[in-house]
């Protein structure tokens, strides 16, 4: 999903958003990748 409507989604700007969630999504893109594989897989 792109950032501005992830942003706009969580009420902050695109700033904010990567400042304060980024900590809380790095290092989870293989997880998330292989829960995407699951799905389409499925």
């Amino acid at each position: 999903m792109p950032t501005p409507d992830v942003a706009e989604r969580a009420g902050h700007n695109v700033d904010v958003l990567l400042r304060v969630y980024a900590k809380c999504v790095d290092g989870q893109r293989e997880i998330a990748n292989r829960r995407i594989d699951n799905a389409l897989a499925a």
